[in-house]
């Protein structure tokens, strides 16, 4: 299909645009990069590093979509890093679409959407770029902290899956019902999480200076990984082309640890 079909859409379906205005988003969100006037491969990916990038040429990838772009604000000098990873984008004559806070918030295929359902919450509620609902029965942090471990688990160079260890601070109550999901870096979020009822807070990554709000707050958070919390949306987001446009995808994995 043609390109500018496919970023139209895009741009509809995220509120790509409204998203970025309203939420003041660093990120340059939509077509960073111009490539192929024609898609026939999708590629998905959490960041657009150079190992993404040559991933996605090897693969035969036209259209890549990422949660993390290479545009964040202000402007960059074609140097360095920069310079390399745009050429080897127009060498490969791929597309980079990067949509970071509107696929975080977007309900359907947003991460903490994705996240929330996988989870099994219910009544959900937007909070901040996240949700908050109710575990229909309540359950331990121990037991979350599995769970999150095992939805976020990667493949090793053999395929098999193996799940990730997350960080618990346990400040409040042993099992909980009310749960905010905010992926990425979500830390900050810790107290306005508690003033709307959650008992558990679910982010990425922690910050120092969040670490005894949790406990004086008496309040539970669970820590699943930057990267580990963001690679849902790029993937619901490839599966909904597909099942649109009928075209096929790749999730190019490529972990940070963080």
């Amino acid at each position: 299909m043609h390109r500018d079909v496919l970023v139209g859409w895009l741009d509809e379906l995220l509120r790509t645009q409204e998203i970025s205005k309203l939420y003041r988003d660093p990120s340059l969100n939509g077509l960073q990069v111009e490539g192929k006037e024609q898609v026939t491969k999708i590629g998905a990916a959490v960041d657009a590093a150079q190992a993404t990038i040559t991933k996605a040429i090897e693969l035969g990838v036209d259209f890549l979509i990422v949660h993390h772009g290479l545009f964040w604000g202000g402007q960059h000098p074609v140097v360095g890093t920069h310079k390399r990873r745009l050429e080897a984008l127009f060498r490969g004559g791929i597309n980079l679409y990067a949509s970071h806070l509107p696929l975080d918030i977007h309900p359907e295929v947003g991460n903490n959407a994705v996240i929330a359902q996988k989870l099994g919450l219910v009544d959900l509620e937007p909070f901040e770029v996240g949700y908050i609902g109710r575990l229909p029965q309540a359950r331990s942090i121990a037991d979350l902290a599995t769970e999150m471990g095992r939805i976020t688990a990667t493949a090793d160079e053999f395929g098999n899956l193996i799940a990730n260890q997350c960080l618990i601070h346990q400040g409040g109550p042993s099992e909980v019902s009310r749960v905010a999901v905010v992926s990425g870096s979500g830390s900050d979020l810790i107290s306005a999480a508690h003033s709307r009822g959650a008992e558990l807070l679910i982010t990425g990554e922690p910050k120092h200076q969040n670490f005894h709000e949790t406990f004086e707050r008496g309040m539970n958070a669970i820590y699943a990984g930057h990267y580990d919390t963001e690679t849902f949306g790029v993937k619901a987001l490839a599966e909904r082309i597909e099942k649109e446009f009928g075209l096929p995808w790749v999730f190019i994995e490529h972990p940070t640890g963080l």
